[in-house]
């Protein structure tokens, strides 16, 4: 009789032996049970519950309007399929900024209510006490540079962060100063791919890109945008490896159809 052998955990230390060893990290979103169960069966080294969730699952502009309780039901949907995966979760725009006391209080709150296993939050040297906080309690903090979407309002695009100097230099400074906090990982997002690659040498954790090129230690993805569920989203760094918005539509017309026509259900699918 065979005994199904449950997945050896992902977790951080796993993440830095990773990259000493060159392996390269995959990360995807995902938002709810069943999707992290295709994703995390598939073998995904780390599932991001991100904030992006605010676009992707509840239709809003920018990802600003999601709240904490809203990314905790995310995250614990996730956690309850994720065997083998490192679950880490947004803190979401309001719940880390300015204010250490409540980052702690923010993260505390996923750790508990969600079970997920660390915690991303954007920016440098502006939240270095918030992290330091977090980090304080025994949280798993990952970072988050480059294009930030929680600041979007103050960028007023979604273009192509650090092509200048200026900017460049205090991204580089910023991802030596999240690892000296104690950051187990850094999330470079639309950025210039010779200076992600630059900062990925720099430190000694791992760094992951989003349209960072392809001289870091990992990808990640939105998952609903990999899967071609969303159509109207097509950044130069997207690669759609699916196209599952056809698909479901086909299908839901074949089940009009055959409503309609009267051919489902038929004798063997009734009682």
């Amino acid at each position: 009789m065979s005994v199904h052998k449950k997945a050896k955990r992902v977790t951080t230390q796993v993440l830095l032996d990773m990259k000493s060893r060159g392996e390269r990290i995959s990360m995807l979103t995902s938002y709810d049970y069943s999707m992290a169960k295709i994703v995390d069966q598939a073998g995904i080294d780390i599932i991001l519950v991100g904030d992006s969730a605010s676009n992707v699952m509840a239709g809003h502009e920018t990802t600003l309007p999601i709240t904490l309780d809203q990314m905790i039901y995310h995250a614990a949907s996730v956690i309850r399929a994720a065997e083998r995966s490192l679950v880490v979760v947004d803190l979401p725009f309001g719940s880390y900024q300015g204010n250490s006391r409540q980052a702690l209080d923010s993260a505390i709150r996923i750790m508990k209510e969600s079970g997920g296993h660390a915690v991303k939050m954007e920016g440098g040297e502006e939240i270095a006490e918030s992290i330091t906080r977090v980090l304080s309690a025994g949280i798993p903090v990952m970072g988050h540079l480059g294009l930030t979407p929680q600041s979007i309002y103050k960028f007023g695009t979604y273009v192509v962060r650090a092509k200048e100097g200026e900017e460049a230099e205090q991204l580089k400074k910023d991802a030596i100063l999240l690892e000296k906090l104690g950051c187990f990982s850094i999330v470079l997002e639309k950025i210039p791919a010779n200076l992600a690659a630059e900062v990925a040498k720099s430190v000694s954790i791992p760094v992951i890109g989003i349209g960072a090129g392809g001289d870091v230690d990992g990808q990640v993805l939105v998952a609903h945008d990999l899967f071609g569920i969303t159509q109207e989203f097509s950044p130069r760094f997207l690669r759609r490896y699916a196209d599952l918005s056809s698909i479901m539509n086909d299908a839901v017309k074949q089940y009009i159809t055959d409503v309609k026509s009267g051919d489902f259900p038929n004798e063997e699918e009734s009682y």
